[in-house]
């Protein structure tokens, strides 16, 4: 990457690759009958979760290649074997573009100069929880690895505000008493850590 961004930035996609992996690890989880199941995000099953990362990641590409995001991406209907194909071919092309030595310092978002920096980690944010949104609603057993987890915990606070609830997030959740650094990420998200998937959903 060119300029200040430095360090700050390198981190910043070191950590938004992590994410990547992360949720990527769960997206051999999902089936073509479990494209209905319902997941921890309210209203939506596994594959509005699927099109809502594939938008994300696709979003988060564009601002690393042209330094500018478009906030309506177009849609297409897709057969699931596509749409799983579709989100791992946006992945390795997310984690790609970031990679590159000649990004952009500053992203347009909806003409608001933002660094790059701060884009990359709130894609970090982002891609990594709906990673666990996607691994449980499909009765996956890949929590979210502590270290990230800490990472991303330290910087949620900086993009969710009470603003931002219950449109994009739902309130605060109580965690256990013994939570760790992902239950704390996940509650702060307004998740239930103990959500759990289609079981839950047929209790």
């Amino acid at each position: 990457m060119t300029g200040t961004g430095g360090g700050a930035l390198l981190g910043g996609v070191e950590l938004l690759t992590r994410s990547v992996r992360y949720a990527m690890s769960g997206l051999d989880l999902v089936t073509p009958a479990s494209l209905s199941w319902p997941t921890p995000c309210r209203d939506w099953d596994v594959r509005a979760l699927l099109r809502h990362l594939e938008d994300s990641m696709a979003a988060l590409a564009e601002a690393a290649d042209l330094g500018q995001v478009a906030l309506t991406p177009a849609r297409r209907e897709e057969p699931a074997a596509d749409l799983i194909d579709s989100v791992r071919t946006h992945a390795t092309r997310l984690v790609r573009s970031w990679r590159r030595a000649d990004g952009p310092d500053l992203v347009a978002v909806a003409g608001c100069p933002i660094t790059a920096t701060l884009v990359a980690t709130t894609g970090a944010v982002e891609v990594a929880v709906h990673g666990w949104d996607l691994a449980v609603a499909c009765d996956g057993d890949l929590p979210l690895p502590e270290s990230l987890a800490r990472e991303l915990l330290e910087l949620a606070p900086l993009f969710v505000s009470q603003a931002d609830r219950p449109h994009r997030f739902g309130p605060v959740v109580s965690e256990g008493p013994d939570a760790g650094a992902a239950e704390f990420l996940l509650a702060f998200l307004g998740r239930d850590p103990a959500w759990r998937g289609r079981s839950r959903w047929s209790a």
